[in-house]
This record gives C-alpha cells, sequence and structure tokens, in this order.
C-alpha cells in the first residue's frame, strides 16, 4: 500500500498543529490520530523539521544568493522547501555515481574475460 505525500505547506501546517495539541498536553497517538497521519510519520516529521532547525543554529547556511540564513529568517515551508531540493540534488548524484561504478564494473568484466580467452604463451 503506497501512502499519501504531503505538500510542504501542509506538513508545516500539521506540525503547528500538533505542537498547539502537544501544549494541551495530547499524547503522541492522540497527535497523530488527529493530523491524520501514523506515528512514525509524524516523528519524521519533527525530525526533519528538527534537524534543519539545528543546522541553522550552529551557523546557518548559505542559500541560493549566497547570503547567510540563519533560523530566525526561514518558515518551516522554507525549510522543507530547501530540504527536499537538496534531497533531489543528493539524488542526482548518486544516480551519476551509480552510472559511472556500472560503467567501470562493465570495462572491468570485459577485460576480464579478454584475459581468460587469450591462451598462455608458455
Amino acid at each position: 500500500m503506497v501512502g499519501k505525500r504531503h505538500a510542504s505547506e501542509e506538513i508545516s501546517a500539521k506540525l503547528a498543529q500538533a505542537n498547539e495539541l502537544a501544549a494541551r498536553g495530547k499524547t503522541q497517538r492522540e497527535i497523530s490520530k488527529a493530523l491524520g497521519v501514523s506515528i512514525m510519520t509524524y516523528h519524521r516529521w519533527k525530525k526533519t523539521l528538527s534537524s534543519a532547525e539545528g543546522s541553522h543554529e550552529h551557523g546557518g547556511r548559505s542559500g541560493a544568493d549566497g547570503q547567510l540564513q540563519t533560523l530566525s529568517d526561514a518558515s518551516p515551508t522554507e525549510i522543507i522547501s530547501r530540504l527536499e531540493f537538496e534531497n533531489s540534488q543528493l539524488r542526482r548524484l548518486v544516480t551519476d555515481m551509480l552510472l559511472d561504478k556500472l560503467k567501470l564494473e562493465e570495462e572491468l568484466r570485459a577485460r576480464q574475460e579478454a584475459r581468460l580467452r587469450r591462451p598462455d604463451k608458455r
């Protein structure tokens, strides 16, 4: 069963709602049920947001325009969209590396087969 993908804005809105529910003393199970997601999804969203905030607290990150952006001027939506962009870049890099690896493995296999076909001169 494939789950539903949530938009960045929807995630940030649901996390804000979750914070309000947590402030009222609701349990994580009640919060996740109110949000309409599993407990694991709720934890993953919180972890993503807290890790993004943690990286900004330790000096910030430079944005696409080269200026230093801090946590105070980045909304949760912006943080999530930046993380999604970074994730897509990393996926492309990994894909390129895997294609290079496959190409090198094919070349190595071809060299080994050629060596095995050649009779030894003794």
